[in-house]
């Protein structure tokens, strides 16, 4: 059985890499500890299917180690020491490479045991991860380690893979497969930056060619249609379109907003979805349209009730909304300084007038609750201390620059001016 065209279509040298210019192009960090030969522990990050096995494999082939790979979703310390075994020997007499794949499932023993070994040089270690390396890899690994980002590919870096893909497809078939450009570049759009699945959607487009040889655009839409962007709900990327989501709401980007919405319900992901908008109407428009709230809660609720993909509908009308509307942080920021101010010990007692007692006892020399009642006074306000005393003065809400509340701001000033 053939191994997968994304295996078979693999480079073997640096220069077929596609994508990493600003590691590997000239004069750049890795192509030149490449060309050194002298290989430090790396840890590569990024996401999945942008080069980071490729480039591995190809560092052990230049530096002649033996080249050992262990995915640390499946290997167990027995593993470790069975790599561990193999120094000094004849196989191994110029070193051992490992090459961890997902080095975030490895847990703090199995990191620790390969500290002595890629501390004294006998093995060289290339770890990989999907993760932010800083959160999950243990830090005298990290301490020990070169960190390398890894990034998406362009769509043009795509394009260039698979168009070394169609040579080897015909190679192998005899055929002259052919594609127009247009649809090589739709792969490689639909691919969201990822060489492999690109190169895997090209094999599964081959397999459904006729004699011809001819990849039509036809194919390549059924292709397509079954291979909606999926992103992995715990990992970084779903933390920076979440991200990118709330932040285009925020940045007043209905078009952008309403895309990022797109990319979390093409995930499935509609609890983020829901959660970020209501958050976002609270905490980006707030005061300065009140009434959105309700909106937007109401538009979750027919979301989750009407489930995808029909959740789109009231979604995408309360995610325009909350962008296009005008913008006030004021109660954010007012409850985040006197959670501030409570949370460094501004604890203080209660002002008399306010307590909930109405009986005094015998020794309190001056009885009576003092509590004035604002709706027995003229346009129902009466001066009063609400605060305690150490803080009475302070200040938490400033009004916004909208009209709403400049409107209430107005009537503030005017009823506690009297």
């Amino acid at each position: 059985m053939k191994s997968p065209l994304a295996d078979r279509a693999r480079p073997v040298t640096i220069d077929e890499v596609s994508g990493q210019t600003h590691l590997l192009g000239k004069d750049k960090i890795l192509r030149r500890i490449i060309e050194s030969g002298d290989i430090p522990n790396l840890i590569f990050y990024g996401p999945s299917g942008v080069g980071k096995t490729t480039v591995a494999k190809i560092i052990a082939n230049m530096c002649g180690k033996k080249l050992c790979y262990l995915n640390a979703t499946t290997a167990s310390t027995a593993d470790i020491k069975e790599i561990i075994g193999e120094i000094g020997s004849i196989s191994a007499q110029n070193g051992i490479l490992l090459y961890l794949d997902e080095i975030q499932y490895f847990n703090k023993k199995q990191q620790q045991i390969l500290l002595s070994y890629i501390e004294n040089g006998d093995i060289t270690l290339i770890a990989s991860t999907t993760e932010n390396p800083y959160f999950y890899v243990y830090n005298a690994i990290l301490s020990r380690s070169t960190v390398l980002e890894f990034k998406a590919l362009s769509a043009e870096d795509i394009a260039s893979a698979l168009r070394r893909a169609v040579g080897i497809l015909s190679a192998e078939s005899g055929k002259n497969i052919t594609i127009e450009e247009k649809d090589i570049a739709k792969i490689a759009r639909a691919a969201a930056g990822d060489v492999r699945r690109a190169l895997n959607m090209l094999e599964l487009c081959f397999m459904l060619t006729d004699e011809s040889g001819k990849i039509t655009d036809d194919t390549i839409e059924q292709i397509l249609a079954g291979n909606a962007v999926r992103y992995d709900r715990e990992g970084d990327e779903h933390y920076d379109i979440v991200s990118a989501y709330q932040k285009s709401m925020r940045g007043s980007d209905p078009d952008a907003a309403v895309y990022y919405l797109a990319r979390l319900l093409a995930a499935g992901d509609l609890p983020s979805a829901c959660r970020r908008l209501m958050v976002c109407a609270n905490e980006d428009v707030g005061l300065a349209y009140p009434q959105i709230i309700p909106i937007v809660k109401a538009a979750v609720d027919t979301a989750r009730d009407v489930g995808l993909p029909e959740a789109r509908i009231p979604l995408a009308n309360a995610v325009i909304l909350v962008a296009s509307s005008p913008k006030s942080n004021s109660a954010y920021m007012a409850i985040n300084d006197a959670m501030a101010d409570v949370e460094r010990g501004a604890t203080y007692p209660v002002p008399r007038q306010l307590q909930n007692k109405h009986f005094d006892g015998a020794d309190n020399d001056h009885p009576g609750q003092n509590y004035l009642y604002p709706h027995d006074y003229d346009r129902h306000y009466v001066n009063q201390q609400y605060l305690p005393d150490e803080i009475k003065d302070r200040k938490y809400y400033k009004a916004g620059d909208n009209k709403s509340e400049q409107k209430f701001a107005e009537h503030l000033k005017s009823i506690k001016s009297k």
